[in-house]
């Protein structure tokens, strides 16, 4: 089985590195590993493309990862979603079995999911009708303890490749050693974000103030309220409120983990979530009530069919 690592954060950043080691490890002489990344920091692209219309080149770069340099890799001028097509669809050789994703620096829980590159690229796999593993650690002190995502995410490769195609699993890894890790448990996506309001409304209720290297950037600004008044032409900014996707760690009750992926990994589980890329609405409520407004909406038009 051939497996394409990509991340977000860029083709040098250490959580590839670690994850890449790791896969490189658990291969042997049975599986191959291959990198296609982005050549520079992605974070909060989502599964962007960007307009390709505009090109049909993509730059690269010949690059090394640290401690497995035997590894075949490449640094793209593109984001996670578009290296992930590229390496797919045969740039770089054989078409993938997997796509393993990360291990991106800051977790990526609650709504949060929506604009993550490495989150995207896996979802844009699963489009191509590969299963996909992004893997995440949450920031913390130095050193980060890599490796702990690194083995949880080798231990997840059997478990996907034997799932049926398609599948994305998304899992989150507290900063801990991995031998302080409580376990690991299937987590629903919260509804937190990191942005909490804008345009100075104040406070962030009962969640912990991110670190620095949590804050993804505008990406993630999903929910932000803002009042913007002027001329036509007149500029502004509008104030963002950052908070966490975290609880406060005080507010946890440690005898009760629940099931949401940002309560999970602060409790010191690693939190594992199967996500559903794009596809088509299939509640036979919903359905049955949009198609009953549908006669009417359409009524003034003089279609045929």
């Amino acid at each position: 089985m051939r497996i394409l690592v990509t991340n977000d954060d860029g083709v040098g950043a250490p959580g590839l590195a670690a994850l890449t080691r790791a896969l490189v490890a658990w291969a042997g002489d049975e599986h191959e590993v291959v990198v296609v990344a982005p050549s520079s920091n992605y974070s909060g692209a989502g599964a962007a493309v960007g307009s390709v219309t505009d090109g049909t080149a993509i730059g690269y770069q010949r690059a090394y990862v640290e401690g497995a340099e035997q590894v075949e890799a490449y640094g793209l001028d593109a984001s996670p979603a578009l290296s992930v097509i590229a390496g797919a669809l045969g740039a770089v050789g054989a078409r993938p079995g997997l796509v393993v994703s990360g291990i991106n620096h800051g977790v990526n829980v609650g709504r949060s999911v929506l604009h993550s590159g490495t989150v995207g690229a896996a979802l844009t796999a699963s489009q191509l009708g590969i299963s996909a593993l992004a893997v995440s650690l949450r920031a913390g002190d130095e050193p980060a303890p890599w490796e702990s995502a690194a083995h949880l995410a080798v231990a997840l490769v059997p478990v996907l490749a034997a799932a049926p195609a398609r599948t994305v699993l998304n899992l989150n890894v507290p900063h801990l050693p991995l031998d302080e890790i409580r376990g690991v448990r299937w987590a629903r996506v919260s509804g937190a974000g990191l942005i909490k309001a804008a345009q100075g409304a104040l406070g962030v209720g009962a969640w912990e103030a991110p670190t620095e290297q949590e804050i993804e950037g505008p990406a993630s600004a999903e929910a932000a309220r803002a009042v913007m008044e002027g001329e036509p032409d007149e500029k502004g900014e509008i104030v963002l409120t950052v908070g966490s996707p975290f609880p406060h760690s005080g507010d946890l009750g440690l005898a009760d983990a629940g099931t949401e992926d940002a309560t999970l990994v602060a409790q010191g589980f690693a939190s594992l979530t199967a996500l559903r890329g794009p596809r088509a609405e299939e509640d036979p409520g919903l359905l049955e009530q949009l198609d009953t407004g549908l006669g009417p909406a359409l009524a003034s038009f003089a279609f045929d069919g």
